[in-house]
């Protein structure tokens, strides 16, 4: 019976922590983790005895404490995360390139309405409001909305 009682509380915790970390909500596995702790208990009273069962309610409840503890440290997470860093940032704003309105310049992929511009030297995301326009055709800046840049036809 006490291969049983330590194999519930050891299947309690898995189940437990497996739900903290792997599974988002409270669903199957955090249900089957409490039961199996609760099981624990109730056959280690039942069969074991009075002083057994308490010796486990608080195993248990320390065991379920620090496991916790563990689990929500910081360095424990450092461990299993990434170690990636995004270096990338926002493109600045088409004034800040020399873009103006008047620019000219190609169309580089196809505009329909969106695509890619070739403005000296710089290849830009663009807009058309009325046209399609095919690769290789001439452009001209028409509109600079925030960063949005709209082009025309020339």
């Amino acid at each position: 019976m006490t291969a049983l009682v330590v194999t519930l509380i050891i299947a309690g915790l898995l189940l437990l922590g497996a739900e903290l970390i792997i599974i988002p909500g409270f669903g199957v596995a955090g249900i089957l983790g409490v039961a199996s702790i609760v099981a624990s208990c109730w056959i280690a009273f039942a069969q074991i005895g009075t002083t057994a069962g308490i010796v486990v309610i608080l195993v248990n409840m320390v065991l379920v404490v620090a496991s916790t503890i563990l689990m929500l440290r910081s360095k424990t997470w450092k461990k299993l995360s990434l170690k990636t860093n995004i270096d990338s940032k926002v493109d600045s704003a088409p004034q800040e390139k020399g873009i103006v309105v008047g620019n000219r310049g190609v169309a580089v992929t196809r505009l329909a309405p969106a695509g890619k511009v070739q403005i000296g030297d710089s290849v830009l995301e663009a807009f058309t409001r009325d046209s399609l326009v095919e690769p290789g055709r001439e452009v001209e800046v028409a509109e600079i909305d925030g960063n949005k840049i709209f082009v025309k036809e020339i």
